[in-house]
């Protein structure tokens, strides 16, 4: 009689932990899909009607008037506008052949940050060649340019490609000469202190992408090349 007793006290007691546990579990609240924040959507302005020529992209590339185009580096106004506005075959966006150095474009909203952790995420379609690699570069509030570990590249053909920012690691940008400098003054071993620790991202000011190599020129040498981009996070007043 002890026996069945206590069981039955052991089994109400289990019973009441889970229900707690379960009750615990629904007041917390679950996790929700980021919104677009941002869109980058290549048009051809009416100064650009010339269909036969490539231009140098200009912030009236841009559809949408409340994101602003960066560009960083000298080889940045050497790259050129590719592909044909709402072509599925050949999307209209950038391509970055005849730059003769590295080079960075980025894109910001006028009046937010954007908050890319959770899960927050960026969607781009890109296609490379001859080795280089795109990479994705962001500006913190704080004024710091990084560039990510992270590398896309495709050689057939435009590629779309999905990507959060939280699993990669930041290194330092140049914003001059964009290459890769230390956060800060190097201690200990100079070959580990290369990245950016705990870079706060939860208030982007720009997002973008670099090329660390010059493209060879015309033709199907070295180059990047990218159509729409597309930011998925929440928006912070500025």
């Amino acid at each position: 009689m002890q026996i069945r007793n206590r069981t039955t006290i052991l089994i109400g007691l289990i019973a009441g932990s889970m229900l707690c546990l379960f009750a615990q579990q629904a007041q917390q609240p679950s996790a929700t899909a980021a919104s677009l924040a941002l869109k980058v959507e290549w048009v051809r302005p009416a100064n650009q009607e010339n269909t036969k020529v490539r231009y140098m992209p200009v912030q009236e590339n841009i559809a949408d008037p409340n994101v602003i185009l960066n560009f960083y580096g000298k080889a940045a106004k050497q790259i050129l506008t590719t592909g044909a506005p709402g072509s599925k075959e050949t999307p209209y966006g950038v391509w970055g052949g005849t730059a003769e150095g590295p080079f960075a474009v980025t894109f910001k909203l006028k009046n937010s940050y954007i908050d890319m952790t959770g899960l927050a995420y960026v969607r781009w379609l890109t296609k490379t060649s001859g080795f280089h690699v795109i990479r994705p570069v962001i500006k913190l509030a704080n004024g710091n340019l990084l560039v990510g570990d992270l590398t896309f590249e495709s050689v057939a053909k435009l590629s779309q490609h999905d990507f959060s920012l939280l699993n990669i690691r930041w290194v330092k940008l140049d914003p001059d000469r964009v290459v890769t400098v230390p956060p800060g003054p190097v201690s200990g071993n100079p070959n580990t202190g290369i990245w950016m620790a705990n870079p706060d991202l939860t208030k982007i000011d720009e997002i973008g992408f670099v090329d660390l190599m010059p493209g060879s020129g015309h033709g199907q040498g070295g180059y990047i090349q990218l159509g729409g981009i597309e930011v998925y996070g929440k928006t912070i007043p500025r």
